[in-house]
């Protein structure tokens, strides 16, 4: 067992404490929401951290808003332009002064958002919140920047090219969409980021339209005062001027019948497979959500009976696990499995439809769904034990609904759940003419 870091003890007790005294809800820590006249939302939470905090930009635009045909990639071409800098701190000086506090500043793109993040000690806040605001309001870059980093962009596309993880995921998106934007992944369709050093131009147009205060959440989590942050915030963010432009996505048709695809890796690996299905956009008060990923966890997570046979008893598999991912629009519940022999992949994909039309046609065990919705709600508090992890857990929730209730509902349908709710959802969702299947086979 883990040792109690006392760090960690100082939490745990804020937490009773304030479950206790005044009832805010499952979320444990008290926290102020305010969104500026430009529209940008400003989350600050107050934790006992000892001077630490850590500082997140969200950018409710990913993959997703790629909406244009043959411009995909440009969400994560930005995480990396965005340390290029402006006229004021240009890329070289902002690195300088963030090495200098003994800070750490990165990025992620996902399909939905893109996030920036730093964590640091409390006397250089107003340092960080000049610096996060000049280069969201003030991003600048040559064409020849922008071709340099487009360039390297591909070099990264052509490395993640070297793992089957890659293949796989690339031909699944590609196959289970039709018109939605989550056909393509996050990095992009492979034509479009090698023609992306001559979209200089429409680089410019993307940021302006997405890169504004009505699209972004701030996030600020630890050591920190609420009116002290909340005035500097306000100094430094208040002339953002708003114009965010909705990207114009299409719907994704229902759909109607199975889909199959087989990738050929051209290096050696053990077979991969994913079973796929349309799943329901992120919606924490819809019970047939919340129910659907209890469901996931139950059927095929490390406790599941399937996971301990053929995993643990028959060792057929080098992993076994599901993942229902929380997106803003309908996306894929899969189950992921790694075969080591490949005469084996109909019997695990065979294994995997039994267990389905087994809680199709039989409701879970009543102790093992409570005793997982204690274990989600207890992991769910143990992983907010630093700024960092706190403000890592609420990144995607907050993207998808610009809400920090949404933790609160989540939990609170959660509880509700029966096992009939989980029956009801394998019966309605995990049907043939809902899947897709990709199998991916290596060089022998």
């Amino acid at each position: 067992m883990k040792k109690f870091s006392f760090f960690f003890l100082i939490i745990l007790g804020s937490i009773m404490l304030m479950n206790s005294s005044n009832k805010k809800g499952f979320f444990p820590f008290d926290y102020r929401s305010e969104t500026l006249e430009n529209g940008l939302k400003v989350i600050l939470i107050k934790t006992p951290s000892n001077g630490l905090v850590s500082y997140y930009t969200i950018v409710r635009t990913g993959s997703r808003d790629e909406y244009e045909p043959g411009h995909t990639g440009f969400a994560h071409f930005f995480e990396h332009m965005m340390f290029r800098g402006t006229k004021k701190y240009p890329g070289n000086v902002y690195d300088k002064i963030v090495t200098e506090m003994g800070s750490n500043a990165n990025a992620y793109t996902t399909d939905d958002y893109t996030c920036y993040h730093l964590n640091f000690t409390k006397e250089n806040l107003e340092k960080v919140i000049d610096l996060e605001s000049d280069r969201f309001q003030n991003l600048w870059y040559t064409e020849q920047d922008f071709q340099t980093e487009s360039g390297a962009v591909y070099g990264e596309y052509r490395k993640g090219k070297t793992s089957p993880f890659f293949w796989i995921w690339e031909a699944l998106c590609n196959t289970a969409f039709e018109r939605h934007t989550y056909k393509h992944t996050t990095i992009g369709f492979e034509q479009d980021i090698k023609a992306m050093p001559t979209m200089y131009e429409y680089s410019l147009s993307f940021f302006h339209r997405y890169y504004r205060p009505d699209n972004c959440i701030l996030l600020i989590v630890g050591d920190i005062d609420y009116d002290q942050t909340m005035n500097l915030v306000k100094k430094y963010y208040s002339n953002w001027q708003k114009g965010y432009t909705p990207p114009k996505i299409e719907t994704e048709p229902e759909q109607t019948k199975p889909k199959r695809a087989t990738v050929n890796y051209p290096g050696k690996t053990s077979p991969i497979f994913v079973v796929a299905y349309k799943g329901l956009p992120f919606n924490p008060q819809d019970k047939n959500y919340v129910a659907t990923i209890l469901f996931g966890k139950l059927a095929f997570g490390p406790n599941s009976e399937i996971y301990k046979q053929l995993y643990i008893r028959e060792q057929k598999v080098l992993f076994l696990e599901e993942e229902f991912n929380y997106n803003r629009d309908p996306f894929l519940w899969m189950i992921w499995a790694q075969v080591k022999d490949e005469k084996d992949i109909d019997y695990v994909e065979k294994m995997i439809q039994n267990t389905i039309q087994h809680y199709q046609n039989n409701p879970p065990d009543s102790s093992k769904l409570e005793d997982l919705k204690k274990n989600l709600r207890y992991s769910f508090l143990m992983n907010l034990d630093t700024p960092n992890k706190i403000a890592s857990v609420l990144a995607r929730p907050l993207a998808l609904t610009a809400d920090l209730n949404s933790i609160d509902q989540f939990y609170n349908t959660l509880q509700n759940i029966t096992p009939s709710d989980i029956q009801n959802v394998a019966k309605s969702y995990f049907v043939p003419e809902k899947s897709t299947v990709v199998i991916l086979k290596g060089r022998q």
